[in-house]
This record gives structure tokens, C-alpha cells and sequence, in this order.
């Protein structure tokens, strides 16, 4: 019996191994082959010719773009994975109180179907500096214009031959004081007719009149040709909205603003023997938002765009984990008087914390390896800027300067980094299952 015993062991071992065979040759040729490799590889030199012991890896805190790697990599790790988790903690609460919940889960679970390719490309689109084509300026333009007074004629300037001088600061006064009865000449150049505002009209002559000041305010520029400086041609158009002040002895004494077809008047008892100005805010620039894919402001865009498509994800897991959180717990504390915030803060947190865990360390290793996002959205002059070490891997690797030791020692400091994680994981899952 025995024996019989022994050998009916032998024999279940042997088929036991037979059926693990082909799984751990392919695991051996996908997973263990190919990190011994790149040990191996990342301790000799570009050419593998060379040993070099650590060299590769001391580039990794030397060299000023695998340090911006490594300090975006925690940025990363620290961020990215605290925000999603919050933002799906925050969505599954409120979901549970709205009869429309299924159809919001959906829409934000939805950029989980999207690639990551297809996501950079959406968000490069979004952060565009443009506010016509960038949807990101173009909220932002509009906020900020509806709070802030824009420039009307950006870059408008006189010519030489122009009765206006420079004032600093980007304003332009009248060469002379400004006399009761004699018409006053503003010309500009510098606006193109398609930027001028839509309702200007022709620019009218003054016309002296003895109680006020009158003047036009006009661009002196013919389209195709023509026309004389100093003077208003049929064809001109006023600066419709030009702000014009009368100064005397530095203080502001009177105020107007250019009509449609650029006149303007200014009483005659206040603005008599004052020169005119052209404030800098007729002037400046106009608002065009903000360089969202700037050296400054690239990687916190980037992990944004990151949010937006694994926050669907941790909202469906811990909706999942709170359908599982029995009711009476909760109630019990409404009835003992707790409200909403104690409710969730000291009840749903401490109940849903298992779940939260296993997101935020999905989370965690997901962005350890985050490439396709940084590649695609950050532009070459920002790349730098927003570089991660598996970015910096395949740089390093396939780049016009490539250095596979540099490579190698990149990948097993990314593997490096992902076990920890990876051992806390397991081990949780262990303490569950034994639950």
C-alpha cells in the first residue's frame, strides 16, 4: 500500500509538471529571460562591450533629465493616484442619490474605452494655446474676459508722421495741447481691417465746433493702396471703442469714447489746453489664456488628462465595494444624529477602506508605467519638462542617442519600483482570502 501510495504521488507529480511545463517555459521566455537580460545589460556600457558596474544607474540622479524623470515619477505617484481615487470616491457616493446615477457612471466610465493614444490626442487638442481651437483657453479666455476689460486695438501705433509721441508705458499723447474749435487728428496704424470691430464705420471728418472739442479717432490705412497720411479717406474706418483722455498737469480732467465712425468730443471747459492721450490698455495684448503645455504647467496637465480617464474606473470599483456596506450601519448613525459629512467620513471611509486600497495601489503601479500620455501630449519644446522614466526608457533606448545600458537600468529601476507595491498587493490579497 505504500508503495502504491508513493507511486500514485510520483505519477500525479509528474502530470502535475507536465501540465505547468508549457506556462513556465513561456513565462520563462517572456519574463524571467528578459529581466536577467536587462540586469545584465544595464551593468556594462552603450557598445555591451564594457563593464561598467553602476554607471548607468548613477546617471539616473546625475544626468538633468533622468533626475526630471525620476522627481515627475513620484510627482506621479503621489498625485495621480490620490486624485482618481478621491475624485471615484466622491462620484460613487453621489451617484447613489440621484435617479440618473447609471447613465452618469456610464459617461464617466466611458474614457476607459478610449486608449491612451487616442486620449493624448484629445487632450494635446484640448490644451492648445489657441482659445479658437483649444478648449481649455477658450473657457478661460471667456471667464477671464468677462471680468477683465480686453484690448480693442492690440499692437496700434502712429507713424512718424503722426501728431502723437510715445508717453511710456505703452500710452501715445497729442504733440501739442488741444484748442476749442480746432478739430483734432488721431491716427493709427498697426490694426488689420479684418481685426477691426465688426460695426466701425467710415471715419467722419471733424468739424470744428466753438464750445467743444471734437476730433476723429481713425486707422489711416487704405486697403489696396492709396490714401494720404494726416488725412481721413472715404474708405478709412474709425477705431470704434478708442478711449481718449484729456491730462493736464498729470491728472485726468475729462474722458471719451470713439464712436462708430471714430469722433469723439470732449467739453471745452475741462479739456481746453490739455493734450490728449491714448491710454496702454487701448493697446495691450490681447488675453490669450493659459500655456497649459508649458514647462511649468505640462505635467500637472498631463496627470488631468490622466484623471479623466481612470476616475470612471475607481468610481465603478468602489461603487462596488459600497453596494456591499450594509445600510443599517448607516442609518443607525443618522438616528444616533450624526449628519452626511460624519456619516461618510467615520462610517462609509473606514467600511469602504479595503477597496480604496486596492484601487489606489492599481493606480499606483498604472502610473508607474505611464508613456503614451506624455509622449503625445507634451510638445517637443516641453518634453523635457514632462519626462517620466518609462518615457525616458524608450528615449534612451530607441532615440537618435541611444544607450541600452542607460535603457536597461531604467527598466529595472522601474521593476524595482513596482515590486514593493506589487508585495503589499499580494499580501492583502492573502489576508482577505483568508478571511
Amino acid at each position: 500500500m505504500p508503495a502504491t501510495s508513493t507511486r500514485g504521488r510520483g505519477r500525479s507529480r509528474a502530470v502535475a509538471a507536465g501540465f505547468l511545463l508549457p506556462a513556465l517555459l513561456l513565462l520563462g521566455a517572456l519574463v524571467v529571460y528578459p529581466i536577467g537580460y536587462s540586469v545584465r545589460r544595464s551593468l556594462f556600457d552603450r557598445s555591451d562591450t564594457s563593464f561598467v558596474g553602476f554607471d548607468n544607474y548613477l546617471a539616473l540622479v546625475t544626468d538633468d533629465s533622468l533626475r526630471t524623470a525620476v522627481r515627475n515619477n513620484l510627482i506621479w505617484l503621489v498625485v495621480a493616484p490620490a486624485v482618481a481615487t478621491a475624485l471615484g470616491l466622491v462620484f460613487a457616493v453621489l451617484t447613489e442619490r440621484v435617479r440618473w446615477g447609471t447613465a452618469f457612471k456610464l459617461v464617466v466610465f466611458m474614457p476607459m474605452a478610449i486608449s491612451m493614444l487616442a486620449a493624448g490626442i484629445i487632450f494635446r487638442l484640448v490644451y492648445e494655446q489657441d482659445p479658437d481651437r483649444g478648449v481649455a483657453n477658450a473657457v478661460w479666455v471667456g471667464v477671464h474676459d468677462t471680468f477683465a476689460e480686453s484690448s480693442g486695438f492690440p499692437r496700434a501705433r502712429p507713424l512718424p508722421v503722426h501728431p502723437l509721441e510715445a508717453a511710456g508705458g505703452g500710452a501715445f499723447v497729442t504733440e501739442e495741447p488741444v484748442r476749442a474749435g480746432v478739430p483734432v487728428l488721431l491716427p493709427l496704424v498697426g490694426v488689420a481691417p479684418a481685426q477691426m470691430p465688426p460695426d466701425a464705420r467710415p471715419a467722419h471728418a471733424p468739424t470744428a465746433a466753438g464750445t467743444e472739442i471734437t476730433g476723429t479717432a481713425w486707422l489711416d490705412f487704405t486697403r489696396g493702396g492709396g490714401g494720404k497720411p494726416n488725412a481721413v479717406d472715404p474708405k478709412e474706418l474709425g477705431l470704434k471703442g478708442l478711449r481718449i483722455e484729456a491730462v493736464r498737469d498729470g491728472k485726468v480732467v475729462a474722458t471719451a469714447t470713439a464712436a462708430a465712425d471714430g469722433s469723439f468730443t470732449l467739453p471745452a471747459d475741462r479739456a481746453d489746453g490739455a493734450v490728449l492721450r491714448l491710454p496702454a490698455s487701448n493697446f495691450r495684448e490681447q488675453y490669450n489664456g493659459v500655456e497649459w503645455l508649458g514647462p511649468s504647467l505640462v505635467t500637472p496637465a498631463v496627470i488631468g488628462a490622466y484623471v479623466w480617464m481612470w476616475a470612471g474606473f475607481a468610481m465603478v470599483l468602489i461603487g462596488a465595494g459600497l453596494a456591499a456596506v450594509p445600510r443599517e450601519l448607516l442609518e443607525a448613525a443618522r438616528v444616533d444624529g450624526a449628519n452626511e459629512w460624519q456619516v461618510f467620513r467615520r462610517i462609509t471611509v473606514p467600511l469602504l477602506a479595503p477597496v480604496l486600497v486596492v484601487v489606489l495601489v492599481t493606480l499606483m503601479i498604472n502610473v508607474l508605467k505611464v508613456f503614451d500620455l506624455v509622449f503625445v501630449i507634451a510638445p517637443g519644446s516641453a518634453q523635457d519638462d514632462a519626462n517620466v522614466l518609462a518615457l525616458q526608457l524608450y528615449r534612451s533606448s530607441f532615440g537618435t542617442d541611444a544607450d541600452l545600458g542607460v535603457g536597461s537600468a531604467i527598466a529595472v529601476v522601474l521593476l524595482l519600483l513596482v515590486l514593493p507595491v506589487m508585495v503589499v498587493n499580494i499580501r492583502r490579497i492573502r489576508r482577505e482570502s483568508r478571511r
